[in-house]
């Protein structure tokens, strides 16, 4: 996806003011509230030494590389879609496209994956959650890829809750309270659950050729996308999928300060960096959700038969 070449616009996305030369999915806003990043297009010969270092570094066959260069730079490449390189502070992300990548293939990885390595730069610690908008305020589903988040998150939207952020959460501290920032204005789900939860006529781009997991927009209209932060009124933890052909029943249980912070530590977006400074921060973040946000697990079966029951459950178990 080549860069319009047009003045490059500002957009607000996760509480962070990016500066893009492609059109981003999300609204704009002149001043950031946690951060600012750039990006731009990049020649081949800006890639060139991250290139053979990841070359010498990985297997020819890998699909994802990433590599920390010595100056403090990261360098991510998808082959043949599109490779990155994060400069040192975070501030600033050089992208080129390497063969065919869809505009929302490009979007997804860009503010996904890859702006969460200049999160990190920044101090700032993302979460892997979908987040739902109940009576005015965000419900986040943590959980590892393959737990059902994103499913859950549609059968918020089949009964008309809004969407705040699907894969990404960002958090700010406000006071006793945590404000959850919106994310891109889209879902990732895989067909079979878009049609069953949000119709047949649903539309969406594939995000790469290794899968059938499309990114389908949603409308920015307030009634299945909100663009506000909104505070942060509790945290539900999946459990992995049940590996046995026994349906489990669906259950909902508090969890102790201590299993709570061992949960938030888990539920990090970004799992590959791992320096000191960066650890600190994730046990800091985790300490003050676990004392100051209801966090709970959740066990369900993965049956789409049964997911409005599971959502009934969260709803009666947050009036309550």
């Amino acid at each position: 996806m080549r860069s319009s070449g047009r003045s490059p616009r500002v957009y607000c996305i996760y509480g962070i003011r990016l500066k893009s030369h492609w059109p981003l999915p999300g609204h704009e806003r002149p001043t950031p509230d946690l951060a600012d990043v750039e990006f731009f297009e990049a020649t081949p010969a800006v890639f060139s030494e991250a290139s053979r270092e990841a070359e010498k570094r990985s297997d020819r066959e890998d699909w994802f590389r990433h590599v920390h260069l010595p100056d403090g730079s990261d360098y991510l490449r998808w082959s043949r879609l599109f490779e990155f390189l994060i400069l040192p502070d975070g501030r600033r992300i050089a992208c080129r496209e390497l063969e065919c990548a869809s505009p929302q293939s490009f979007q997804t990885y860009l503010i996904g994956q890859v702006l969460s390595f200049a999160l990190v730069k920044r101090g700032i610690e993302p979460l892997h959650s979908t987040t739902v908008v109940i009576d005015g305020k965000a419900v986040a589903f943590l959980g590892d890829s393959g737990y059902g988040k994103s499913s859950l998150g549609a059968a918020f939207l089949q009964a008309g809750y809004p969407l705040l952020t699907d894969d990404l959460l960002n958090l700010k501290q406000e006071e006793d309270q945590f404000v959850a920032y919106p994310g891109p204005p889209r879902i990732k789900l895989f067909p079979n659950i878009a049609r069953s939860l949000l119709g047949e006529r649903v539309n969406g781009t594939p995000m790469n050729s290794k899968t059938s997991k499309m990114v389908i927009p949603l409308d920015r209209n307030g009634k299945i996308y909100r663009q506000e932060p909104l505070p942060l009124r509790a945290i539900y933890v999946l459990t992995p999928p049940p590996r046995s052909s026994r349906i489990p029943r669906i259950s909902i249980r508090s969890l102790s300060p201590r299993r709570a912070f061992i949960e938030m530590l888990k539920g990090t977006f970004n799992t590959i960096v791992v320096e000191p400074a960066r650890l600190e921060r994730q046990f800091d973040l985790a300490t003050r959700l676990a004392a100051r946000v209801p966090v709970r697990s959740l066990s369900y079966p993965r049956d789409l038969r049964r997911i409005s029951q599971v959502r009934e459950s969260i709803l009666r178990e947050l009036a309550e």
